[in-house]
């Protein structure tokens, strides 16, 4: 129960209705998730330790705010790992396992078809599973451990940040990279998309790069 509780809040945080800043009371909390208070209670000091929410000075929690700093560490360790991913996913290709470049190429059009009606969170879950897929091709365990660390933080920035049609361009190109199984042409372009996603993150978020 505390990991559903954990994953309810946290999805709350990411489609901000939960803002940053905002005071959580645990019992209303429960109330809305329709559980007792316990794996509530547990749920938030999790996300406490995860840096995702933080301790007010007499009592309760408040979804913490990012710093610029913040996000410029998550880029730091972000970019070797989807580079390194994006990479090891073509080559998998190279080597005969393509069975997941269909569902890949599917969330390309679920994000496609979201931003043209408008609608951010699922826009957000389809960028998400883009490249949460393209670390599952990779077939690296350690990788897609070290990754899911980050998976959660990299949801609620990409829930913040604007995300440019130039961008969603971008995916395309590393889905067509990886899928001719070309290994560096899939790492560099997925290095000019993080790189350009930093960018368009400090903008959004503070106003400059």
């Amino acid at each position: 129960m505390s990991a559903q509780a954990r994953e309810a809040v946290l999805q709350r945080i990411v489609d901000r209705r939960y803002a940053q800043g905002s005071r959580l009371v645990e019992r209303e909390v429960a109330e809305e998730l329709n559980m007792s208070r316990v794996p509530v209670r547990e749920a938030l000091r999790a996300l406490v330790a995860e840096g995702l929410l933080e301790l007010l000075p007499h009592s309760g929690v408040r979804v913490r705010r990012l710093e610029r700093a913040d996000v410029e560490h998550l880029y730091e360790v972000w970019e070797p790992l989807a580079v390194q991913a994006s990479r090891l996913a073509a080559r998998a290709v190279a080597a005969g396992a393509t069975e997941e470049l269909a569902r890949l190429e599917a969330t390309l059009r679920q994000a496609e078809s979201a931003a043209a009606e408008g609608e951010g969170p699922r826009e957000v879950a389809a960028h998400t599973a883009f490249h949460e897929g393209v670390v599952a091709m990779a077939g690296n365990p350690l990788l897609a451990r070290t990754m899911e660390q980050l998976s959660w933080q990299l949801r609620l920035l990409f829930g913040l940040r604007a995300e440019p049609a130039h961008m969603r361009a971008q995916h395309t190109e590393m889905h067509r990279h990886i899928a001719a199984g070309d290994a560096e042409a899939a790492a560099a372009s997925t290095l000019l998309h993080v790189r350009d996603s930093r960018t368009v993150a400090l903008r959004t978020l503070f106003g400059a790069a």
